[in-house]
């Protein structure tokens, strides 16, 4: 905290023990980055970071250390007013570093990503051709992946959308030029108190070696008010530096990688509207499948109610009385036909009225 100036509300967000979102926060002498495996504090000269054994973490070190030495060619300089201004291909280190993770976040999102869509495809073209409670519970699963996975990148997403939407907390991330822009207050203070031993009380130039500011009080005194002026001087300047910072470096590295992070929150909108798109045509599979035992079951309450009329001829005819019809050696047979046509006619009018109410394609 006190060799980055960071409060502790934001070291918390590196707690490994705490499962904190994507986070990228500009301070006065850090910039705090917590995205996926990715947790560290970057400074205008290093970076200290968690879990440097994870293999991940390994990855991020060895490809930013490459960086480094690759674009050891840049320069800070500066112009005749004063200005500080970079070569065109110049990032300063914590941009390079910052880069780096959001690389590394970015890719490693996308490959989950990639190897989600290529599990899904398949595994929803199956279920589609058979419904099944495996497959239905893979899907499941795969659902559940898919949305914790969105969530991941569409944090990540906004993250970088909000800082682009601030100047402010960009140009709070400039820690080299607020370094050097510090450095030089400093020195430029410490050279004039120290210049004011070489005068004489006659404004003329002294031979005489500049006294030391440490045995000489006023010189001393001298020396932390140009100092304190030189810092409040600093910190004026550091509170509208979203005014008078360049921020289009870092908006530029923004906006490519929250093109990259878009791309891959695009892929996952997709598959989810392929899922859902699987789920209603499911859907609306059952539903057939619902429709048609409901019709097969109309049909057989219908059969079954013809059926009964023939319980009810029996019926009657097996209660003991005597008619001449029990004496005729044709009756049994007309009885039949007379009650199989009556019940093929009710049949065929049942039939008719569900097709007259379009109650079955029929």
């Amino acid at each position: 905290m006190r060799r980055c100036d960071l409060p502790a509300r934001d070291l918390r967000l590196l707690d490994p023990l705490f499962v904190y979102p994507s986070t990228i926060l500009g301070r006065e002498k850090a910039i705090v980055v917590n995205l996926e495996q990715i947790r560290c504090i970057i400074t205008a000269d290093e970076v200290l970071l968690l879990n440097s054994l994870d293999s991940y973490v390994l990855q991020y070190v060895v490809e930013l250390q490459r960086r480094l030495k690759a674009a050891g060619g840049g320069e800070v300089w500066r112009s005749e007013g004063g200005e500080l201004k970079t070569s065109p291909d110049y990032l300063p280190f914590e941009f390079r570093a910052l880069e780096v993770a959001l690389e590394a976040a970015c890719t490693f999102l996308d490959t989950q990503a990639a190897e989600l869509e290529i599990e899904a495809y398949p595994l929803l073209d199956e279920l589609t051709s058979k419904i099944s409670t495996l497959n239905l519970e893979r899907v499941r699963r795969l659902k559940s992946r898919l949305v914790a996975l969105t969530r991941r990148v569409q944090k990540v997403r906004d993250e970088i959308e909000q800082l682009m939407d601030d100047d402010g907390d960009m140009a709070e991330m400039y820690l080299t030029e607020k370094k050097s822009r510090m450095d030089s207050l400093f020195y430029g203070a410490e050279q004039h108190s120290v210049m004011t031993g070489y005068r004489s009380n006659d404004g003329q130039q002294s031979i005489s070696a500049p006294v030391s500011p440490v045995s000489s009080v006023p010189d001393s005194r001298k020396l932390e008010k140009a100092f304190s002026i030189a810092k409040s001087r600093h910190d004026g300047m550091s509170s509208s530096a979203s005014a008078t910072e360049n921020i289009e470096e870092l908006e530029m590295l923004l906006e490519a990688y929250f093109v990259v992070i878009d791309s891959s929150l695009n892929k996952l909108t997709s598959l989810k509207e392929y899922i859902d798109d699987t789920e209603d045509f499911i859907n609306i599979q059952l539903d057939n499948v619902r429709n048609q035992l409901i019709q097969f079951e109309l049909i057989l309450t219908t059969a079954t109610f013809v059926v009964a009329i023939f319980g009810v001829v029996a019926g009657i005819f097996g209660m003991n009385f005597m008619i001449p019809l029990f004496d005729s050696p044709t009756a049994f047979t007309w009885v039949l036909v007379i009650t199989g046509v009556t019940g093929a006619i009710i049949f065929s009018s049942f039939l008719w009225f569900f097709r007259y109410k379009r109650l079955m394609p029929l």
